[in-house]
């Protein structure tokens, strides 16, 4: 049986691949191949392959590792961390309690 094929919205694919883009050229930055990384991260360099052109499927603890070889893992805890849209609905609730 084959494993299901993951889909995504149109914007949430258009992220990820500028990610995977992102990602490669901060590796040509480093001057690092792509097997160094690979190889550093501790994933096959197809599974590199596939986050360089943002493919879906990739475990997320790949995309941390490879973003740990490139010294910008500390990056991703700035995802989520300022939730504008999250505080305006939980101060809209609160207002409407009383």
């Amino acid at each position: 049986m084959k494993p299901k094929k993951s889909v995504l919205l149109p914007s949430a694919d258009y992220t990820l691949k500028e990610l995977g883009i992102n990602i490669k050229l901060a590796r040509k930055r480093r001057q690092l191949s792509a097997e160094q990384v690979a190889e550093r991260a501790g994933i096959a360099r197809s599974t590199l392959q596939h986050i360089e052109k943002g493919e879906p499927g990739v475990a997320m603890s790949s995309y941390l590792q490879v973003l740990f070889v490139l010294g910008l893992d500390k990056d991703l805890l700035k995802v989520a961390a300022d939730d504008p849209l999250g505080r305006k609905l939980q101060d809209a609730k609160l207002l409407n309690k009383r």
